[in-house]
């Protein structure tokens, strides 16, 4: 009887056996995602060193250029109040593109670490759906983005940031964040799958990250760059999502740079997936 639940268990995503719908290889496909999805989390909370370091840095930042900075950069601008734009309220939209595009360097160290240990063969060695590795651990680590947002949001509170234009626009620049980030997920998760360990997926990563995060309207104004690189700045993926999430945060035309956003996003998943998934069928 064991044996025959083993071959019905192992064959759930190759063949559906007789009388077993597709609907129930959908409900253990997301069942399996779920249970990839619990383990990495629970790696989270065993290892909280690695949650916290990956947390003190965007801490850091804020703090570095509230503090430090803030005074050399000058802003033009107002707020819909009719105030004078603060720094800390430029500041936080590109604290958030920060956090979720550094923190998704745990994704491709990560994947690299489980290639490397052979987890991911014995992943395939079980009766389990072939996407809950790479689904699991891009919504595992779309949960700890969550969780950094949030960190984000109290920090910037706390250094004074006041949420210009009310709760729900700030909800939706938050939700737009994680949006941009999960697509990002999977961009780390072909890097982590490409590597041949987890030192070598960190350092891969940080070529790509460092130009799209420091020539963008994270942290300085714009209007001062070459124009080449200002063109740059304001059309590359992270470019675009600053600046959608600061409209939204504090005021200023919106709908242009929402739907690029929204484009840039749904392009990232096209792409990104399809190259993910080859490179785990290749890898294993």
């Amino acid at each position: 009887m064991t044996l025959a639940t083993t071959t019905t268990d192992a064959n759930r995503f190759t063949s559906l056996p007789a009388g077993q719908s597709s609907g129930s290889a959908l409900y253990w496909g997301v069942s399996d995602i779920l249970t990839i999805t619990k383990r990495n989390l629970i790696r989270y909370v065993r290892t909280p060193e690695a949650l916290f370091f990956s947390t003190v840095q965007p801490i850091m930042f804020v703090l570095l250029f509230r503090y430090v900075f803030s005074g050399a950069i000058k802003l033009g601008g107002t707020l819909p109040t009719g105030k004078h734009l603060p720094y800390v309220d430029f500041l936080m939209a590109g604290i958030f593109a920060q956090s979720v595009s550094f923190g998704g360097i745990g994704t491709a160290v990560g994947l690299a670490e489980d290639l490397q240990s052979g987890l991911v063969e014995r992943f395939r060695a079980l009766p389990m759906a072939r996407s809950a590795v790479l689904a699991g651990r891009t919504l595992a680590d779309l949960l700890r983005n969550v969780f950094v947002i949030a960190v984000m949001t109290a920090m910037g509170a706390l250094v004074g940031f006041d949420f210009p234009t009310g709760a729900l626009p700030f909800l939706a620049a938050t939700a737009l964040v994680l949006l941009f980030a999960y697509a990002l997920l999977w961009g780390f998760a072909v890097i982590g799958l490409s590597a041949s360990n987890s030192e070598t997926a960190q350092v891969m990563a940080f070529p790509i990250l460092f130009p799209l995060l420091f020539a963008s309207p994270a942290f300085v104004p714009i209007a001062d760059m070459p124009g080449w690189l200002r063109v740059f700045a304001v059309h590359q993926p992270l470019g675009v999502l600053i600046d959608a999430t600061r409209a939204l945060m504090i005021g200023g035309p919106t709908a242009g740079y929402v739907v690029q956003t929204l484009a840039w996003t749904a392009g990232m998943l096209l792409v990104l997936v399809p190259i993910a998934v080859w490179r785990y069928r290749r890898s294993v």
